[in-house]
């Protein structure tokens, strides 16, 4: 099984101070950490400097701070990971036999969704994005993104969009190109408790079709509150 030395971790950031050192303090020993902040007011940068990350300074916006966290990473493998997500041990096993694969460099891996709350809303939501995986392949950021520098680069990227950076880049990948990992991707549910289980979750819905139905990602933004 291989190990993760070849492995840089790309966290984008603002003013996610309430997750962010738990996120880094679960992370196994990897070749880099960078952390992507687009101006945070709060003490993001202090935290990730306590846990020895590379903080890398660029506009907001998770598609233009991905893509600025993956150019600064010199490592063969990138994994793209939410400030508020942390991976369990099956993750970061299933991790390493991917990179240990012949044929891992040629596909993206993601893991399964978990949120961090007990209530029965959430467990119906992680089924949800299984169903939602399993039929469209497409998988969101919170649940991370295992690829290659290799695969990375030929289909282009993170696009410098203010939403739904994930869904484009996962679209270019195609379903031959993605597989779902064995593992959890624990992520916060804050918003949905904030926003309210329904509201939020309907809001995702009306994202995605408006994306789907060629609306631009600047004006989705708008409506989801970014």
């Amino acid at each position: 099984m291989s190990d993760l030395t070849d492995l840089a971790v790309v966290i984008p950031t603002l003013n996610a101070a309430p997750h962010l050192a738990m996120t880094l303090a679960a992370l196994p020993r990897v070749a880099h950490v960078i952390v992507v902040d687009g101006g945070s007011t709060d003490d993001t940068a202090q935290i990730a400097a306590a846990h020895g990350a590379h903080l890398v300074s660029a506009p907001p916006g998770r598609g233009r701070q991905l893509a600025a966290g993956a150019a600064t990473a010199a490592s063969p493998w990138l994994l793209f990971l939410h400030a508020d997500t942390q991976l369990d041990a099956a993750a970061w096993a299933a991790a390493r036999r991917h990179l240990a694969e012949p044929a891992g460099p040629d596909r993206a891996g993601v893991f399964h969704l978990r949120l961090d709350d007990p209530a029965w809303p959430a467990r119906l939501l992680e089924i949800g994005v299984k169903l939602r995986v399993a039929a469209l392949a497409l998988p969101y950021g919170d649940q991370g993104l295992l690829i290659s520098r290799r695969l990375y680069d030929a289909v282009g990227g993170f696009a410098p969009l203010p939403l739904m950076e994930d869904v484009d880049l996962v679209r270019r990948l195609g379903r031959g190109r993605l597989t779902s990992l064995r593992g959890t991707a624990t992520t916060s549910a804050e918003r949905w408790r904030r926003r309210g289980w329904l509201r939020q979750t309907l809001t995702n819905l009306r994202c995605l079709s408006l994306y789907l139905a060629g609306v631009a990602p600047e004006r989705i933004a708008r409506i989801y509150g970014r």
